[in-house]
Parts: C-alpha cells; structure tokens; sequence
C-alpha cells in the first residue's frame, strides 16, 4: 500500500458523499481521475486490503437489532459448524479465534426478536450452546494510516 493508498482510505473513514458523481468528488480532492481512484479501491479490495467497501448502516435507528455471539466449536466440527452458521441469512460476517470461544459472528437482523430466534436456530441446528454478547455501549475506533 503506498501514500496514495493510505490518502483514499483515511479521506473516506470520513464519508462518502451522496451526489450525482460521488468517485469524481472524492477523486477531485484526492488529486486523482475518477478511473483511477475506482482502480485503486478495486485493486485494495482485490488484494484483501480491504474487506469491503460500502455505507455503514445503524440498524438500530431502523428498528432492526444486531449482536455478537460466540460458540465453542469441536476442532473436528469446525467446518461443519461454520457452515451451518454461514447458513443464516442474519449472519453478517463469522470469524476464527484462538480462545475457548473459537468461533465468533455478528447477527443483523430486522428486529430485536429475530436475534432471541435466530441464535435459538443456531444452537438447535450445530447442536453447541451459542452465547450472546450483545452491545452495551457503542465506541467509534477511527483508524488513520500514517501517510
């Protein structure tokens, strides 16, 4: 990742502006095209740079609800748990950890119920007791790369 990289990521933790040409706004400040700032944005994604790219969402503020939960999952389960997990439409992203607890994942859902639901799913379906961690206050971390 070189400076120019590190520009387009910390100038975009800031917002992306909702216009007519929103890459051709942000590319102007960048001193950059539009085509490239497009480029660069898919080749950060391409390379795992960047895991993804797209607008946050508060669920909350919409009525939905979302949650941590965490399993212990059998090493020699682990792939078929995970499938099953990733089975869920709620499951917004699932990830590996070195602890007890090794197999963590976030719930979206459309209401607070669903999340009561759709863990008592998980746990009747991978057969492993699911523990949910939901938020009780919420931190902005704002990472800025050092250009």
């Amino acid at each position: 990742m070189d400076e120019v990289d590190r520009n387009i990521i910390n100038t975009l933790q800031n917002g992306f502006p909702v216009c007519a040409a929103p890459y051709h706004q942000v590319a102007g400040q960048l001193g950059l095209t539009e085509l490239e700032l497009i480029a660069r944005l898919k080749a950060l994604l391409d390379n795992g740079t960047l895991t993804r790219f797209g607008p946050l969402y508060n669920a909350e503020q919409m009525g939905g609800a979302l949650t941590l939960a965490a399993v212990k999952t059998p090493a020699d389960r682990f792939d078929e748990v995970t499938k099953i997990i990733n089975s869920f439409p709620e499951v917004a992203h699932n990830y590996a950890r070195d602890h007890a607890l090794n197999m963590w994942f976030v719930l979206a859902t459309e209401t607070p119920r669903q999340i009561l639901q759709t863990l008592a799913a998980i746990e009747q379906q991978t057969g492993l007791t699911v523990y949910n961690m939901p938020k009780i206050k919420e931190y902005f971390v704002n990472l800025k790369l050092e250009a």
